[in-house]
């Protein structure tokens, strides 16, 4: 059945100070969902190069697949911290050795304007409850100054092949419940990992 996925990640210290860079995210996905990407409009690194998100979505509106917003905290000497927020979109792209692949897109504005771009695979895996698996390479935020502290998205569409309705990503309710891993490696070595579950039922 067609699915669509919601996600909160909030990273903050219990001390107050700024967190760690966040460099590495891995997650493994339940393998009772799947991904139907063929025949899904594409979207390329090349088309969104220097765009800022509203010029995004619009360009590649056919591949949209997933929005959210992204914050982070910067400190530069001299200055108090202070905040950042880009609107995140997610861009369905060519596959790449058969492997469905995606473009992340976001917006910073310090210390100047540029367009972040982060390209990622899904692979299938076979490890227990889980899947499929993905390892995103974070690029560094506010010219290294920067530090995520929140990134929310919804991720999920439907679109019409061979004339049939059918969900991009879909899943079937094994157990009442599906399942995420995840695992966030910071640019100092900690790490942090993390099992999420979320109710399901059949109709």
């Amino acid at each position: 059945m067609p699915a669509s996925f919601s996600s909160i990640l909030r990273v903050k210290t219990l001390n107050g100070d700024q967190p760690p860079a966040l460099k590495t995210l891995i997650f493994e996905f339940d393998k009772h969902g799947k991904l139907n990407f063929k025949g899904m409009p594409t979207c390329t690194m090349a088309k969104l190069e220097g765009t800022t998100p509203d010029e995004a979505r619009k360009r590649c509106s056919g591949s949209l697949l997933g929005t959210g917003t992204g914050k982070a905290r910067v400190e530069t000497p001299g200055k108090s911290p202070f905040t950042i927020t880009s609107p995140i979109s997610i861009f369905n792209a060519p596959p790449e050795g058969g492997k469905p692949a995606f473009i992340a897109h976001a917006y910073e504005t310090v210390p100047s304007p540029q367009t972040l771009l982060v390209p990622f695979t899904v692979e299938k895996v076979n490890h227990g409850r889980y899947g499929y698996r993905t390892e995103i390479e974070l690029p560094q935020i506010a010219g290294g100054d920067g530090a995520a502290i929140l990134a929310e998205a919804q991720f999920g569409r439907t679109y019409v092949r061979n004339g049939h309705k059918i969900g991009f990503a879909e899943a079937e309710c094994a157990g009442g419940r599906l399942q995420v891993f995840g695992k966030l490696i910071f640019a100092d070595g900690s790490l942090l990992q993390s099992l999420l579950t979320s109710p399901c039922h059949t109709e």
